[in-house]
């Protein structure tokens, strides 16, 4: 009887110690399929949104494409069209910049 019980008592702490490494181990992975690469993401965007400057040539988070002639701490004008030899310039936040284009990609403007 006695062993029985301590037989019992030692496959409850097993099943406890594998519940915490199961946990662990959901964690490691969650942190490595989705967390890492989210960070890593956002890091790469905040470097590419501090190396803007004029004449880049970039596209929006709304989708529009336009070369940067003006850049300030916290915005960016962006040239999106000329209309009778005048530009169409918009004002847009630094951090909405999606992508920076190669240079050339546009050529209309």
């Amino acid at each position: 009887m006695i062993s029985l019980a301590h037989a019992q008592q030692a496959a409850g702490q097993a099943n406890s110690y594998m519940g915490i490494v199961m946990m662990v181990a959901m964690f490691a992975i969650i942190w490595f399929l989705m967390i890492r690469p989210q960070q890593k993401k956002m890091k790469e965007h905040k470097a590419m949104v501090e190396a803007l400057q004029k004449g880049d040539e970039v596209v929006t988070q709304g989708g529009i494409t336009g070369r940067i002639t003006k850049v300030s701490e916290g915005y960016v004008t962006v040239e999106i069209s000329q209309i009778k030899d005048e530009p169409v310039e918009i004002v847009v936040q630094r951090p909405s910049v999606s992508t920076v284009l190669p240079k050339g990609t546009l050529k209309s403007l």
